[in-house]
């Protein structure tokens, strides 16, 4: 029986590992970043219904300078039970900001909604967030039905019935000087995902009959309301570099890390997305500019985003890409 994931080695950068642990029976999952010895970071939020934790202390102008870990979640706001789990693991290996009163590790993460697949309600919690720590590794990612993209969909314009399956993606980048880029993308999109080379559709709503495309771009010139269809939508993801940033140069990273959504969803950032991108920068490469690092981010985003649903399963009666291309659609 082939696998719900697809394994993607990568060259690993020093100091990031990443786990996951993927629920297939209650199709939820959560991903961590773990940066035990700490990492400069940043955030954008671009959507309009995120949710998110811990994400005001990302911003420039405020005290703490790194994190220790991002937590990319299933199961909408419940989710973030999962990052208690995360700051348990960190404390017991005294990973953290040092207070005057013990270690407290800094952990920012943001959820999905994927609620629609999950018919039992067994949510991620602190144990899934503190055993996707413990399967935390450097130098491999799982992609498609895993971790927090297990209950992914996208395509829901005309609601969960007609939508299909979206997943967890990756990508990753290395010059011949030394400096890395990956990109971790969780794809649960209220658009489509389109191919960047010419535009076809890969994933997202079906037609009435469910055997094709209904083309969200197109449809969209007709509709002028989209509450009735709209709910439990977002991209998270996670932009990674061995450069050296401060915050505010981490935090320009993911702003321009989101035109890689927008470049491959239609439609994007809509107001009933959640769509969150964190920066991590390790410090060891020097001389790059952050515009470079962006603008690289960004082609890294898209790509990420489009294996995340290349790479997806048929879960919960709905369709994946590769079951569209059996069909030759």
């Amino acid at each position: 029986m082939e696998s719900s994931v697809n394994l993607q080695h990568y060259n690993s950068i020093t100091g990031l590992l990443i786990g996951q642990v993927t629920d297939k029976d209650h199709c939820t999952g959560c991903t961590v970043v773990l940066a035990e010895a700490g990492a400069v970071a940043g955030v954008d939020v671009r959507g309009g219904a995120p949710g998110t934790h811990g994400t005001d202390a990302l911003r420039p102008e405020n005290l703490v300078d790194r994190v220790h870990a991002v937590v990319l979640t299933g199961g909408s706001a419940y989710g973030l039970a999962s990052v208690r789990g995360v700051m348990e693991y960190l404390r017991e290996r005294n990973c953290g900001f040092v207070t005057g009163y013990g270690i407290v590790p800094i952990v920012v993460g943001a959820v999905v909604f994927d609620l629609a697949l999950n018919r039992h309600r067994v949510l991620p919690d602190a144990s899934m967030g503190y055993r996707a720590c413990e399967q935390a590794v450097d130098n491999r990612v799982a992609q498609g039905n895993a971790g927090a993209g297990t209950g992914s969909t996208v395509g829901k314009l005309f609601g969960i019935e007609r939508a299909m399956k979206g997943g967890q993606g990756f990508s990753s980048f290395e010059n011949s000087r030394g400096l890395q880029i990956w990109t971790l993308a969780v794809v649960n999109a209220f658009g489509d995902v389109r191919s960047r080379a010419n535009g076809q559709l890969l994933a997202g709503a079906r037609s009435p009959d469910g055997q094709g495309f209904a083309d969200a771009g197109k449809c969209l010139r007709e509709l002028e309301v989209l509450r009735g269809f709209a709910a439990g939508n977002t991209v998270l993801g996670v932009v990674a570099t061995n450069a050296r940033f401060d915050k505010a140069g981490a935090t320009r990273i993911a702003q321009m890390a989101q035109a890689g959504i927008s470049r491959v969803v239609v439609p994007a950032h809509t107001l009933y997305d959640g769509d969150t991108v964190f920066a991590l920068c390790t410090g060891e490469y020097t001389g790059v500019e952050v515009s470079v690092v962006g603008a690289l981010a960004a082609d890294l985003m898209a790509e990420a985003v489009i294996n995340g649903v290349i790479h997806a399963q048929s879960i919960g009666g709905l369709p994946a890409h590769r079951d569209f291309q059996v069909k030759g659609v």
